[in-house]
């Protein structure tokens, strides 16, 4: 199969005119057989990475439901998201226990949708008071056995987890299991010093940039400026027009370039769905156009997806090869799988999407077979 006549993000040119190439699931240096598909005036770029979001199409990874895990790889993949990385809720042990072998078992039956490459534990190692959308009542002080157990349920698919840097036994959690997943700042109360010292620990990333964590000030730079002064971090941005100001958007890019910005949806199971009543993590929430709270006016989450997040951030001002890089190679970085897709180099899956002039959607190309 060969992708030809449109422009290509490369990873160190932005975007080039060649053709891509693949013979069967796998990008090569010459096509196979199977076919050409004239991209001419369209952008062709890597399916795209989301490592932080809740739900879509009335689904949620918290609820544990096989069928609903596959009602969001399916959605998923028709907006270009190739790859899923989705995030638990706040909840009791024994209900992530669940949604960790619920995954597991997804990922072991091989079915249909985005490939379901790990599990983001948002929850429950987090701060009271910036506990935002989380279950206060189902948070949980870090705990490494706590951690190695649902682990193990998921088979290995715990990627990511967040843990507030403030909570008692919480640098030492970091320490401990910082070689085996990323560990995420988040929903935190940390100061500069606090934050900085969690980054030293092993912490790589930071949840959601800006929210559920003290502001950006001129004399107290909290967790945002702790990051920018870890070079080894990586930083979410939720990128729907809501959470974030585009003003503050162009500027976390010009603050920590875009090899580290990862751009994330935070969707919830209201995404692709009408406006009205849904839950998240136990908790109601009201969706009325794009804004999606809970009854006290706290955002919970977003209503869009991880390619509309990347038309969104280039209508902010941010170059589209800047945006491809933060919604599709460093996402794969950050969870360990960028040496299989994340980029249009040979050898790697054959996951590609293609978008017209406008970055509407035109095609998705999934394991080197037309999807959409």
């Amino acid at each position: 199969m060969k992708i030809t006549g449109g422009k290509v993000f490369d990873l160190e040119h932005g975007f080039v005119e060649r053709d891509v190439c693949f013979d069967g699931a796998l990008i090569t240096p010459d096509s196979g057989d199977g076919g050409c598909y004239d991209a001419a005036g369209c952008y062709v770029i890597p399916g795209l990475t989301d490592v932080h979001f809740h739900g879509c199409r009335g689904a949620d990874l918290s609820d544990g439901d096989a069928d609903g895990l596959q009602t969001m790889a399916e959605y998923e993949l028709s907006r270009g998201v190739t790859q899923i990385c989705p995030a638990g809720m706040t909840l009791l042990e024994d209900r992530l226990t669940r949604v960790c072998r619920t995954a597991a078992e997804h990922k072991k039956a091989n079915r249909p949708g985005a490939d379901l490459v790990g599990i983001n534990l948002e929850g429950p190692f987090l701060s009271m008071a910036k506990k935002g959308a989380q279950n206060g009542e189902w948070l949980h002080a870090p705990d490494v056995p706590m951690l190695r157990r649902l682990m193990e349920a998921s088979e290995g698919l715990v990627k990511l987890v967040s843990v507030a840097p403030e909570e008692p036994g919480a640098l030492d959690f970091i320490k401990e299991v910082s070689e085996d997943v990323t560990v995420s700042v988040a929903h935190t109360t940390a100061d500069y010093n606090t934050a900085l010292e969690a980054f030293r620990c092993g912490a790589r990333e930071v949840t959601h940039l800006f929210n559920a964590m003290p502001a950006f000030t001129h004399r107290a730079p909290g967790v945002v400026g702790a990051a920018m002064d870890s070079p080894w971090a990586r930083v979410e941005l939720i990128c729907d027009g809501v959470h974030i100001h585009q003003s503050v958007v162009r500027a976390v890019f010009k603050m920590f370039g875009p090899d580290r910005v990862v751009l994330i949806s935070d969707t919830m199971r209201a995404a692709g769905m009408s406006d009205g009543q849904y839950d998240l993590g136990g908790q109601n929430v009201i969706v009325k156009g794009p804004l999606a709270t809970l009854e006290d006016g706290t955002i919970a989450g977003s209503v869009t997806d991880l390619m509309a997040c990347t038309k969104t951030a280039v209508s902010f001002g941010i170059p589209l090869a800047d945006a491809v890089r933060a919604a599709a190679v460093n996402p794969a970085k950050a969870i360990g799988i960028f040496d299989r897709v994340g980029s249009l180099e040979p050898g790697k899956r054959a996951n590609v999407a293609v978008l017209d002039s406008d970055l509407e959607l035109k095609a998705v190309f999934f394991h080197g077979k037309q999807v959409v």
